[in-house]
């Protein structure tokens, strides 16, 4: 047998690895090297369960000779990512009448029934599928006549004797395990975490060391960190007289290990062997350069190791482990950083459900902006902005958002839409606002005129009832259940400022607001790589005045108008360019189409043609003229720049004059202002001369210069394609992705979340196109757009600012185009900082291999 790779005992030198026999199978062999005191083990490979699931059994005899004649035996499954989970230990194997008839005259008769049940107990469920309820237990039973009972019933169910063969038993527990782990079901469960569908199972076969017997036996766990704080803790139970993770689940009746104010601990009844404990977890920590969590077991005082894995861990302690791991010298800080999942930072951001806090689920939409909140819902944003002034969270459900929701999301403690996806507005304002959001809730019935909504499984919900939003699931639940806080601690920020020296690529932050400015800055973003103008339209005191000039009929009414606009927004630029102290700061111009600003129902016309004083028949045929059919393809973006030029001439003159007001405090602020949509040259020409005629002007009356770039937003395949053409009019080329994504698939955005989880399941899209960047269909639009614009200006900025820039597959593949930087919403900033420190280091060990 040690010369068969798919069956070997475990010893130093065995040929065992991962790839072959699974991380518990290696583990264990590491444990060995250690010299740790583990019982005598068995592996067995993929291949070899593989067989046995087939049918063909290994050599089980030369398995079993491997062990004492009178020992028990127990098997656990070995996969490659022990996230994949496996099949249940199986303890006690080769337990029999033989055997309980000894071990009662060693034991007791009590302890040694308590060992047969518990295999009888398994063998009938798992591997003679028998009924489960027919062997349960009530609480009080006398354990020796229950065993009895037990193979009673077990003879009467299966037709046959309860086996007495130790190779026999083993033998129907592999097959049972191999083919449970090979079955549809097991196989969807391992693929939802990430595994291929083929992936394989390895089985341990080990020596039981007895937990149940004279002196101090028992069994436990131990872990020197905190699973969800990760801060220096010895936690963990032990129980006397039992085996296996029976210690998990003992309540009361199970021992702390460290000496406890609250109860008896390990450390009381038996010092010495806590004592040793603690030796062997700093080893293992130490060598296996992995926080670990223990298994263990003591008979007669003396200590065994029956197993070590990764102490399971909530994102938050998965970041304190690996930085205190690397000031230990243990790991390297570029280790840190590269064990950290980018995704999960997000939970480090945010609020979030408690894992331990019950959940009652009343649907799963899409999941648009991480963080969990409770609040009572409301159906408006006046209704959002009331409740946050009294100090109550709310729950902001709408049909959809748009623009004019932006105070009612501000006021709102998270949003829930029945349509969107992952680009939609409500998305892209959540993620913006750190605001937990869930969009494509379909299976609501949203009801908002009789302000309610129906759960799939009809429970009605109304104004004023508490619903919780987790947006890092997508999960609706019902009521209020416990939460953790957000947790930017030390830990956090160490292991952020060693991804800052590793990576290549700069981050910069779509921020709209003074308040997401200062977000960006505390994450520590190189600037503001989008800043969306019109949101600073929709503030009361300025919708009013945007709507008069809309109404205006001349080129002199709308500008004159507009001046009384351009204090108002010079103090925005102005206090965003404060905010961000010398760092780049891209300004888009007006984008979206002129009817947004206006009131779509009666009662809001009759109230803008009081305020405007003018007939409500002449409200209704502007509102009626203005409509587009297709408003995101309409007249919006350059469109408006190049026939409604006033908006743009008076942003221009804002930019330049916040520019000079900031300039007074420091070093010249240099602003990048971005012309949205274009396609063709002439439109990028039309809209710089303008721009720099105001620039002129500015320059004249303020007796100063300045500098500034201007650029332009590629968001049409056209714009891609002719970027050799547009390149030498601009200083950068700025890719928006959400809306090239939307053009490039001729898809709707608001409307993709209805069909697009099924078409994922379906594999006609491997990922949402609009939350992961299609790197073969956009992404070859993206690369020509590249590849063109610096051959027609090489020293163009090149990026990317849509909000696939703070999705880690998106960076590489920006990363490996040739992008300068990439920008994404606040708070997405740590994910993308630590996903492109991630390229980096990775990229570098490439080429160190390839050397």
């Amino acid at each position: 047998m040690q010369n068969d790779p798919d069956t070997t005992l475990i010893t130093p030198t065995a040929p065992v690895s991962a790839r072959t026999h699974g991380g518990r199978a290696k583990c264990l062999q590491r444990l060995v090297r250690l010299d740790l005191p583990v019982p005598r083990t068995v592996a067995l490979s993929f291949d070899a369960v593989h067989e046995i699931a087939e049918g063909n059994m290994p050599d089980l005899r030369a398995v079993v000779d491997q062990f004492d004649a009178s020992a028990l035996l127990c098997v656990r499954p070995s996969s490659e990512d022990p996230d994949w989970g496996g099949p249940g230990a199986v303890l006690n194997i080769g337990m029999n009448d033989r055997l309980f008839e000894e071990l009662s005259g060693t034991l007791g008769e009590a302890p040694a029934a308590a060992l047969y049940l518990r295999f009888v107990q398994s063998y009938a469920v798992h591997v003679a599928r028998l009924d489960p309820d027919l062997f349960v237990l009530e609480p009080g039973d006398d354990v020796s006549r229950a065993l009895k009972e037990t193979l009673d019933t077990y003879e009467d169910e299966a037709e046959e004797q309860f086996p007495q063969d130790r190779a026999e038993q083993l033998s129907g527990v592999l097959q049972a395990m191999a083919r449970a782990w090979e079955g549809t079901s097991a196989r969807l469960l391992r693929q939802a975490k990430g595994a291929p569908a083929d992936a394989g199972l390895g089985l341990v076969v080990q020596e039981m060391i007895p937990g149940i017997g004279k002196g101090e036996c028992g069994s436990g766990v131990l872990q020197l960190a905190d699973p969800i704080t990760g801060l220096p803790q010895i936690t963990g139970r032990y129980l006397s007289q039992s085996q296996g993770r029976d210690a998990l689940g003992a309540g009361a009746e199970a021992l702390y290990l460290e000496q406890d104010q609250r109860g008896p601990s390990l450390e009381d009844e038996a010092p010495e062997a806590f004592s040793e404990l603690k030796i062997h977890a700093a080893l293992m920590r130490k060598r296996l350069r992995e926080e670990m969590q223990v298994e263990f077991v003591i008979n007669g005082g003396r200590v065994h190791i029956l197993d070590g894995m990764r102490v399971p861990r909530a994102p938050r302690a998965a970041v304190r482990m690996a930085v205190r791991l690397a000031e230990d010298g243990i790991i390297t800080p570029q280790e840190a950083v590269m064990r950290i999942d980018p995704h999960a930072v997000n939970e480090l951001l945010h609020r979030q459900v408690d894992p331990n806090a019950e959940r009652d689920v009343l649907t799963t939409g899409v999941a648009a902006s991480p963080g969990a909140a409770s609040g009572r819902i409301v159906f408006t944003s006046a209704e959002a902005q009331a409740s946050a002034a009294r100090g109550e969270p709310c729950i902001l459900v709408r049909r959809e958002t748009s623009p004019g929701d932006i105070r009612g999301m501000h006021a709102a403690a998270a949003v829930l839409t029945e349509k969107g996806g992952m680009t939609s507005h409500a998305a892209v304002i959540g993620r913006g606002l750190g605001l937990p959001c869930i969009v494509g809730a379909s299976s609501f019935r949203f009801q908002t005129k009789n302000k309610q909504l129906t759960a799939p499984d009809g429970r009605v919900f109304r104004t004023g009832d508490i619903l919780t939003i987790d947006g890092s699931t997508g999960q609706v639940l019902a009521g209020e259940p416990a939460m953790l806080e957000a947790a930017l601690d030390d830990a956090f920020l160490t292991l952020m400022g060693w991804a800052d020296e590793a990576r290549d690529i700069d981050i910069r932050a779509n921020a709209d607001t003074p308040a997401d400015a200062r977000t960006a800055r505390n994450f520590n973003a190189q600037g503001i790589g989008l800043c969306r103008t019109e949101h600073m339209f929709f503030e009361p005191g300025r919708l009013t005045v945007m709507r008069e000039m809309i109404f205006a009929q001349t080129s002199e009414g709308r500008a004159a108008v507009l001046a009384r606009l351009l204090p108002m927004q010079r103090d925005d630029f102005a206090e965003l360019f404060s905010i961000m102290e010398g760092q780049p700061v891209c300004i888009r111009l007006f984008d979206p189409p002129l009817h947004e600003f206006l009131p779509t129902t009666r009662t809001g016309q009759r109230e803008l043609a009081e305020a405007l004083d003018m007939p409500v028949s002449d409200v209704t045929r502007r509102v009626e003229a203005m409509e587009e059919y297709n408003p995101m393809l309409g007249l919006r973006g350059v469109r408006l720049g190049v026939t409604v030029p006033e908006i743009y001439d008076m942003q221009a003159r804002a930019i330049f004059e916040a520019t000079l007001s900031a300039t007074h405090d420091g070093e010249p602020v240099v602003p990048e202002i971005m012309i949205p949509l274009v396609s063709a040259r002439r439109e990028v020409e039309l809209v710089k001369a303008r721009i720099d005629a105001v620039a002129a002007a500015v320059r004249a009356e303020q007796g100063r210069d300045f500098d500034y770039r201007l650029g332009v937003m590629v968001e049409t395949p056209r714009a891609c394609l002719r970027a050799d053409e547009i390149a030498p009019q601009t200083a950068f080329l700025s890719f928006g992705t959400n809306d090239l994504t939307q053009m490039t698939y001729g898809l709707s955005r608001d409307d993709a979340g209805r069909f697009m989880s099924d078409y994922v399941q379906q594999e006609v899209f491997p990922e949402d196109p609009f939350h992961v960047l299609d790197a073969e269909g956009v992404g070859e639009l993206l690369r020509i757009g590249v590849d063109r614009g610096r051959k027609a200006n090489p020293g163009i900025t090149l990026s990317i600012c849509g909000e696939h820039g703070g999705n880690p597959e998106s960076i590489s593949f920006c990363r490996d185009a040739g992008f300068d930087y990439v920008s994404c919403s606040p708070f997405r900033v740590p994910v993308a900082r630590l996903a492109a420190a991630q390229l980096a280091i990775g990229h570098k060990i490439g080429d160190g291999l390839d050397a």
